[in-house]
């Protein structure tokens, strides 16, 4: 991969869609934080259910707590916070920095990597990303369903492409993203319904509020295979999106290509989109129908 481009990978810790945490119902603030609903207080809460809490805390924008913050992200008790987190640190899960705070610890992450059971659509998917950015110089982004957010879990970036909010692992509202848009089309109408009940935030003049033009966008998107995004969550920038299918023909992830708002025909680039989403889709079936050790062999091979 040329040096001008990073590909951001996110070891998600599930590939069902519209997953919502056991244990801890989570709020998340503007900033990122993960906060809990009165469960500090809850004298029958598991240890499980604390530590979850805890180390849901951090997110891609609060990647560096001090105890303060985690004792009210996880809502325990500060004294709770610190023996849980002094508890992790020992066992690598979390690591402490040197002015007191705490991040996540390296031994997390090589436990979350034994996660994916053979090739999961974020490494089915890169290839296709590689060359959709090679062919629009681009960002290129994937997301899932996690929850009420749609969680981008790859990215590909270059020193060209312009400045955007989704960040890696972060989790982004669903209608007011292209990704968000497509997971929100293809999901259950009860599941809709939930998400206006929610209440659809405007995040800029030309956030999509309205209930029924947004059910009409959604039907549009089913119709076609493309989302739009047309500076709905950030002014300046604009996106186009189209949905990944697994071997079962359900949604899977969303893809898409984030650019700036001027100069720039989104129609242009829909088909390219559209494309490189459905060889995702059809290598998500082929690989499902051959035995998994072909894939093994193969990536041995050409190594």
């Amino acid at each position: 991969m040329p040096d001008h481009v990073s590909a951001d990978l996110w070891t998600h810790p599930t590939t069902t869609p519209n997953v919502i945490r056991a244990g801890v119902d989570l709020t998340r603030t503007g900033s990122g934080v993960a906060m809990a609903n009165n469960h500090g207080s809850s004298p029958g809460r598991s240890v499980t259910s604390k530590v979850v809490s805890l180390l849901d805390a951090f997110s891609s924008s609060a990647q560096e707590l001090s105890l303060n913050a985690l004792a009210v992200g996880s809502g325990l008790p500060l004294s709770t916070a610190y023996r849980l987190a002094s508890e992790l640190v020992e066992n690598g899960l979390l690591e402490r920095e040197g002015r007191g705070s705490y991040r996540i610890g390296l031994r997390l992450w090589e436990i979350g990597s034994l996660a994916p059971r053979g090739l999961t659509v974020r490494d089915i998917a890169l290839p296709f990303m590689q060359e959709l950015h090679k062919a629009t110089n681009e960002n290129v982004h994937l997301a899932v369903l996690d929850g009420y957010e749609a969680l981008y879990i790859a990215r590909i970036s270059g020193r060209r492409s312009v400045a955007q909010k989704a960040r890696l692992g972060q989790r982004l509202p669903l209608h007011a993203t292209g990704v968000g848009k497509v997971l929100l089309a293809h999901a259950p109408r009860a599941f809709l319904h939930e998400i206006v009940a929610r209440g659809l935030t405007p995040y800029t003049p030309h956030t999509v509020v309205a209930p029924g033009r947004l059910a009409r966008m959604l039907a549009e998107i089913r119709r076609t295979g493309i989302a739009f995004s047309r500076e709905e969550l950030t002014l300046g920038t604009v996106s186009v999106a189209s949905p990944v299918f697994d071997r079962n023909e359900s949604i899977a992830a969303a893809l898409a290509v984030v650019v700036r708002t001027s100069g720039v025909d989104l129609q242009r680039l829909a088909p390219g989109v559209r494309m490189a989403a459905m060889g995702i889709s059809r290598e998500n079936r082929i690989r499902a129908i051959l035995p998994a050790d072909t894939f093994v062999v193969a990536q041995a091979g050409s190594s």
